[in-house]
């Protein structure tokens, strides 16, 4: 038998929190904030984005290939349905992502168009105000203008 232990010490008891209904959004951001603040050197959960769906790939091998012929029973009829159902729902989420693919690339040209267009009005200005694009090398131009003179 093991020797008998000493008592534990009693556990420090935790001040009790007031309940608080947060009444709006804000409200309740404020208060999860204000937790995650009391203790500042917690690591705090950051949630993986989650993947999204995508239909299950078309079979390698179809075993049960439906015939044309007039002897199809009942049941096959409910086959026939989900199969096609799920083939509308594939090439719908193709559909989708093709568009979402061409919107993502007019997106990415219109930020290079844009960044072009500021790029240009910054050099048009420069050019007008005489100014170079950093103050220092302004003065690294007259001072070497100055001793090649």
């Amino acid at each position: 038998m093991a020797a008998p232990s000493a008592p534990r010490p009693p556990r420090p008891r935790k001040e009790p929190q007031p309940l608080v209904i947060p009444r709006s959004a804000a409200e309740e951001q404020r208060l999860r904030l204000e937790r995650l603040m009391r203790n500042p050197e917690k690591t705090v959960p950051i949630p993986e984005k989650l993947n999204e769906w995508a239909p299950r790939p078309p079979p390698e091998f179809v075993r049960d290939v439906m015939g044309s012929s007039a002897g199809a029973g009942s049941g096959e009829f409910h086959v026939y349905r989900h199969l096609r159902r799920r083939e509308y729902q594939r090439q719908d989420f193709m559909d989708a992502m093709a568009e979402k693919q061409r919107l993502d690339e007019e997106f990415q040209k219109k930020l290079e168009r844009n960044k072009m267009i500021a790029e240009e009005q910054t050099a048009k200005r420069r050019r007008k105000s005489g100014l170079l694009p950093f103050p220092w090398l302004r003065w690294r131009t007259t001072v070497q203008t100055a001793n090649a003179a």
